[in-house]
């Protein structure tokens, strides 16, 4: 048996998905673990193209302030596939407000800089 790849595709919806390739004996069986719960609701769908789409409907329950990850394995091998980062909340605010601040720096920086050379060039 091959192992197992995972493509990401989108996050939609609520929905993360991605496309299964390889060889597996039937359905693989897939699982997806947030704080080392599992997480319900997965689908592996079988596709014309001989591969699998993976669905994970993300529960609103997990969605919180601050980084939440899901990480996807196969279930027969224990391999962790993939998975994916929720980023949200106040801890961000501060962090975006903080690289404003710099680039703002930054801004005046070069503009006080242009000005000295404007003048120099007079």
């Amino acid at each position: 048996m091959g192992a197992l790849k995972l493509v990401k595709t989108r996050l939609f919806a609520g929905v993360w998905e991605g496309v299964l390739t390889g060889e597996a004996q039937g359905t693989p069986e897939i699982e997806v673990t947030h704080l080392q719960e599992r997480v319900p609701g997965v689908e592996v769908i079988a596709r014309p193209e001989g591969d699998w789409a993976l669905r994970v409907p993300v529960p609103p329950e997990r969605i919180a302030d601050g980084v939440q990850t899901f990480i996807i394995r196969d279930r027969q091998s224990g391999e962790t596939l993939d998975s994916f980062t929720l980023l949200a909340g106040d801890a961000l605010s501060f962090d975006i407000r903080a690289e404003m601040a710099l680039l703002r720096e930054e801004l005046d920086l070069l503009k006080r800089a242009f000005r000295r050379h404007c003048l120099d060039k007079m």
